[in-house]
């Protein structure tokens, strides 16, 4: 509860910033239309600004932005000519879909390849497996996710080259979900391999630290398995960090979202971000902005919660 509560002025100073931001720029919504649409002279330059409310001053504008916000009501988004709420609501769903599979595969997958380098430090696997992730966090995502495309897509025409399903194939039920499943293969790999790395060297390099405390030499004394050890013991203890390090990465996860949903021309949250700014759409920018910092938000505090039941010297008045 104490979270939550400070996540609201988080939110606050979050949306004031941001609507700062936007008024220094140069140009605005109207200038973007213009621009798109051809010429128009100045009358109707001024009743389109006049229309959407961009004839007042900023000091006023946001006060009315807050007022509506409170009410419930994310504005009117002049790219889309819709409610926010009602874009944010269609492309929201598929970013938090690619991004919670790619956050789940590079979590368990990376966190298991740590486990299996961390058993045994210094050995062969341990170091094919450090550096393999090395090499693969160096990697750029974009680039990595236009390689899988020539690959898999153009050459081998294993995988659908972009998009979230088929269009207009008019499938249903499992055929449909095994359509979005084909579609999801590429961009989930691209967008999950950089931070699999990342747990990988994380998950071994703590377990590599945890192998030399004296408890592990009890435990060794005492007659336990080695496997026993690593499993129970070992890797339990290395997690913890590794927990840490996946609220800490939402964010990034959802910034790296913009890019692989460019690279597969996936209509999801993050290509929606990048749409808002280019046309100069305050509105939508900033419901972007505001679920954006919900999601994090939520995301941590799940780690958090999580974090305490793994490790129960930090729960509340214990």
């Amino acid at each position: 509860m104490r979270r939550l509560a400070t996540a609201l002025p988080v939110l606050f100073v979050l949306l004031v910033g941001s609507f700062l931001l936007l008024e220094a720029a140069s140009g605005d919504a109207v200038d973007s239309y213009v621009a798109r649409s051809g010429s128009m002279d100045a009358e109707q330059i001024a009743r389109l600004r006049q229309e959407w409310g961009l004839d007042q001053g900023p000091a006023y504008r946001f006060k009315a932005y807050a007022s509506a916000l409170a009410r419930g009501d994310l504005g009117w988004s002049t790219a889309f000519e819709r409610p926010v709420a009602s874009v944010i609501l269609e492309r929201l769903p598929v970013t938090l879909m690619l991004m919670g599979v790619a956050t789940a595969l590079a979590f368990f997958l990376g966190s298991l390849l740590g486990v299996v380098a961390g058993a045994d430090p210094g050995s062969f696997r341990d170091r094919f497996l450090s550096t393999s992730s090395l090499a693969l966090y160096a990697v750029p995502g974009f680039w990595l996710g236009l390689v899988l495309i020539v690959i898999f897509a153009v050459d081998l025409r294993w995988l659908p080259i972009g998009g979230i399903e088929s269009v207009a194939s008019g499938k249903t039920g499992l055929a449909r979900v095994a359509d979005i499943g084909a579609h999801l293969i590429l961009p989930v790999a691209s967008l999950a391999m950089v931070y699999l790395a990342l747990y990988l060297r994380l998950m071994r390099d703590r377990m590599s630290e945890i192998w030399r405390d004296p408890f592990v030499n009890a435990l060794k004394a005492r007659g336990l398995s080695r496997g026993r050890i690593v499993w129970r013991h070992v890797a339990r203890n290395a997690v913890l960090p590794v927990v840490t390090m996946l609220g800490l990465q939402a964010a990034a996860m959802l910034g790296g979202s913009v890019v692989v949903e460019s690279v597969f021309a996936i209509p999801g949250f993050g290509r929606l971000a990048a749409e808002a700014v280019a046309r100069r759409d305050t509105p939508l920018l900033l419901g972007v902005i505001l679920c954006s910092a919900i999601t994090v938000i939520i995301v941590n505090l799940l780690v958090d919660l999580a974090y305490g039941k793994l490790d129960p010297r930090l729960r509340v008045g214990r």
